[in-house]
């Protein structure tokens, strides 16, 4: 659709506003910004909007990139709509990559939009008017990210404002979902275009994707047919809805469920088909995996699949296209929503029940006895702990009694592991992104809990992760923004995935018989209470597992009842 170029008038609004307003009208509520000399045409658009009460989505300063990249991200697990991210540049867009790798990896649609310098130097109202305008002019910036996001774009004319954020829109929210950015030149936000459509429906539908019924015919009976079935999920069920549906498949068919590097909760933790994190005593039997929604759903150096064994991929990009080198066998592929697919396998699938009851029950008793045992095993060993020092793992068990009965998110980078607590719920848990771009979980709880401030959200990270989040920005922006998050720093005073990485590959080398291994020591500690103190954070730091529950308890209480941020910093063991 082309638009006749506008030029003055009531009709008209600077492009800068017409951009800001059509993200209201395609269902943004937050533009997480980060401002900076390419904002003028950004910040009067702002003012214009709101003086001609053209409606606007609420633009928040966000005092680092990596944070609003973050708020985004949790913005859109809590809520399942896409949001803005405003960066300043090619400096601030280059903050912004790492939190678009993260949300490439995890299919976490959201708009990216960074000015460009002025491309002119005079004689056009934004030209150049500071040194920087020339400092900051690249070729290529959106060469930055353009492998993370599934479309970039340079806006051109400032009639295009809405065609461009309903494309924006329409492409990051199309199955695979993912991020798209649009680089904002001054010169064109500065001039005016037409206002007259900037609150019309989005015009630009998304496509999503879903199987064929064939082909979850065919999965439906490859099921009813196995002896020896896994489920291995990795990204959750996608809803509430999958959610209950994956737990009783799993039940009715006696499936045992693996959550190797769970990124989202698929099954309750209790589940009496849960059987743990590793795949490898279940890999080397199994005669069928569903695979849901898994990056990596085992790892071929170290675990083994049986002779003969098919394997069925589940998700909205089952063979993960974006990476060069996955080769996973694929017997059939399920594209779609997750949660779209599993409701629809398991109707598929209960046309066989009846002739499968004696086999289901049997392999059900089985798989149900392995599963308590793990569960019990992985309990007992969390309480006994590691001498002096707590263990992640004894932290997460009592983290998990501190919540229990409440409506809660934990969020771990590096940080309380999953297998020790009682979760239930959709929604319940959610780790760092596969990408490994750390300073995640921190302005991610931001964002959860911005979006539901009903719910208690607890980001919990190890001492590097927190030092990579930014954390003074972090703290102040829960602080100005009056977000009650509640942040455990669990501190071994090292990089501890550096160590068990180093481990797994030299078990018997050098480093692992050194009495100080290279590269993985983050001593001294800052004293990191202090740093959440100066933004007025409730604080505490805890060294003894006795007084662990009862800190944590005291935190919760103070975030839900009088609603401002807090940090418990808590010792651990390497």
């Amino acid at each position: 659709m082309t638009h006749a170029k506008a030029t003055s008038g009531a009709d008209t609004i600077t492009a800068g506003g017409a951009i800001l307003a059509r993200l209201k009208a395609v269902g943004v509520d937050y533009i997480f910004a980060n401002s900076g000399t390419d904002f003028p045409p950004i910040i009067e658009g702002l003012a214009e909007a709101a003086a001609k009460k053209i409606p606007l989505p609420q633009a928040v300063v966000i005092p680092h990139e990596n944070a609003a990249m973050g708020m985004a991200y949790g913005y859109y697990l809590a809520t399942g709509r896409p949001q803005a991210v405003m960066a300043h540049t090619n400096v601030g867009l280059a903050n912004c990559a790492i939190g678009a790798i993260n949300a490439a990896t995890e299919h976490v649609p959201m708009l990216i939009f960074s000015g460009r310098t002025p491309v002119v130097e005079q004689g056009r109202l934004g030209a150049r008017t500071v040194p920087i305008g020339w400092g900051q002019e690249m070729r290529d910036q959106a060469a930055m990210i353009r492998e993370a996001v599934k479309w970039d774009y340079e806006l051109k004319f400032p009639e295009q404002a809405v065609d461009i954020i309903d494309r924006a829109a329409a492409i990051a929210n199309s199955t695979p979902r993912g991020p798209v950015y649009l680089s904002l030149p001054r010169e064109v936000l500065c001039e005016p275009c037409p206002s007259g459509e900037l609150d019309l429906p989005q015009r630009i539908a998304p496509a999503t994707s879903g199987p064929r019924g064939d082909d979850l015919q065919t999965a439906a009976k490859m099921l009813s047919e196995a002896k020896r079935p896994l489920i291995i999920c990795q990204r959750g069920a996608g809803s509430e809805e999958g959610f209950a549906a994956l737990g009783k498949l799993a039940l009715d068919w006696g499936i045992a469920v693996n959550q190797y590097w769970a990124i989202q909760l698929g099954v309750p933790t209790d589940h009496p088909m849960a059987v743990g994190m590793d795949p490898a005593k279940w890999l080397a039997d199994a005669d069928l995996v569903l695979v849901i929604d898994c990056l990596a759903p085992w790892s071929p150096d170290v675990h083994r699949l049986a002779e003969g064994c098919k394997v069925i991929h589940i998700g909205q990009d089952p063979l993960y296209s974006r990476f060069p080198v996955r080769n996973f066998p694929c017997d059939l592929a399920l594209t779609g929503d997750t949660a779209d697919i599993v409701v629809a396998l398991a109707e598929a699938a209960s046309a066989y029940l009846e002739a499968t009851h004696s086999i289901r029950e049997a392999r059900r008793a089985e798989v149900e006895k392995a599963a308590t045992a793990h569960r019990a095993t992985v309990i007992r060993q969390a309480e006994t702990g590691n001498g002096e020092l707590m263990t992640k793992a004894f932290v997460s068990l009592m983290l998990s009694k501190a919540i229990a009965g409440r409506k809660a998110s934990v969020l771990s980078e590096l940080g309380a592991p999953l297998e020790p607590m009682t979760l239930g719920a959709h929604g319940s848990w959610y780790q760092e992104p596969h990408s490994g771009g750390l300073g995640w979980s921190f302005p991610a709880g931001l964002g959860m809990k911005l979006a539901d401030p009903d719910r208690l959200v607890i980001a919990t990270m190890g001492d590097g992760s927190y030092m990579f989040a930014n954390p003074v920005a972090c703290h102040q922006i829960a602080e100005a923004l009056e977000i009650p998050l509640l942040v455990l720093v669990l501190n071994n005073l090292e990089w501890g995935a550096v160590r068990q990485s180093v481990l797994g590959v030299y078990p018997e080398g050098y480093a692992a018989k050194s009495n100080a291994m290279p590269l993985v020591s983050l001593t001294p500690s800052p004293d990191f209470t202090k740093v959440a103190a100066a933004s007025r954070a409730w604080t505490a730091k805890v060294e003894r597992a006795d007084d662990l529950l009862g800190v944590l308890e005291a935190a919760i209480a103070h975030v839900t009842t009088e609603k401002t941020q807090a940090l418990v910093e808590i010792r651990i063991a390497p």
